[in-house]
């Protein structure tokens, strides 16, 4: 299940959710002050990788 993240009008908290893709046209309420005034937040995707050394990138 993907993690979505939205924001609340009411009280401006930034949360996340766990939610399937089917149910992403329902908006959760706020878990900070219960309203139901949110609007998902467009998220940017981060990867953490390693890059491979190849020979000739350490020669001196």
């Amino acid at each position: 299940m993907p993690i979505f993240e939205y924001h609340c009008d009411e009280c401006a908290n930034d949360f996340e959710v766990l939610q399937r893709t089917r149910d992403t046209n329902e908006l959760p309420k706020c878990p900070s002050c219960g309203a139901q005034d949110t609007k998902k937040r467009f998220s940017a995707f981060a990867t953490a990788g390693t890059q491979k050394e190849t020979a000739g990138d350490n020669a001196t």
